[in-house]
């Protein structure tokens, strides 16, 4: 099932999630719905906060195409060499930064079926991993940039949410003068 994304200036995106206290066919189905959304999407990870749930859970596919599920995730280790590249987020559409982080990580976690592992990442996998890692404590890729792009952006968000409010509000009373007019003729006829 393709769920909805969150976007910024949403409260879940800026929470610390809690971990999952359970792996079981809830959360596996949620696994499974998660790597369906991100496909769908065009993204190569997703994080459970995106979707309005405040667990620590995300899931991955990097170049190598291998859908991965992290559950409870701890990075153990980072490499002290670091690399620039241009992110972009899910929940910050059609808006880029490039971002420095370390180039490899360790990770360890929970798959899907509740066993342990760890992974050892580079490339693209442990620049996703990162990044969906910020996303369980409430930290944006945008947080990791430039201060002034990242106020213009969450600025722009507002102003997009606060029109897409605005409009929600003028076709809901749109539709009760529509459903008023009815009513009224209605009321006509019956007499």
């Amino acid at each position: 099932m393709i769920l909805n994304i969150t976007k910024l200036g949403e409260e879940v995106l800026r929470q610390k999630a809690e971990p999952v206290a359970e792996v079981n066919d809830e959360i596996r189905q949620l696994a499974n719905d998660m790597l369906e959304t991100m496909v769908d999407a065009d993204g190569v990870g997703l994080a459970a906060p995106q979707i309005g749930k405040s667990i620590r859970m995300f899931v991955a596919m990097a170049d190598d195409d291998v859908k991965r599920v992290f559950i409870n995730p701890q990075i153990i280790k980072t490499s002290e060499e670091v690399a620039d590249y241009e992110e972009g987020c899910l929940s910050i559409p059609q808006v880029y930064e490039s971002i420095t982080r370390p180039v490899r990580v360790t990770v360890q976690a929970l798959n899907e079926k509740g066993r342990p592992f760890t992974l050892d990442a580079d490339g693209l996998l442990a620049r996703i991993i990162q990044h969906e890692y910020d996303h369980l404590d409430g930290i944006l890729y945008i947080d990791r940039g430039d201060k002034a792009f990242a106020e213009k952006t969450e600025a722009q968000f507002k102003k997009r949410a606060e029109r897409a409010a605005e409009k929600a509000r003028e076709k809901e009373a749109k539709a009760r003068k529509i459903a008023a007019k009815l009513a009224a003729k209605e009321a006509k006829k019956v007499k």
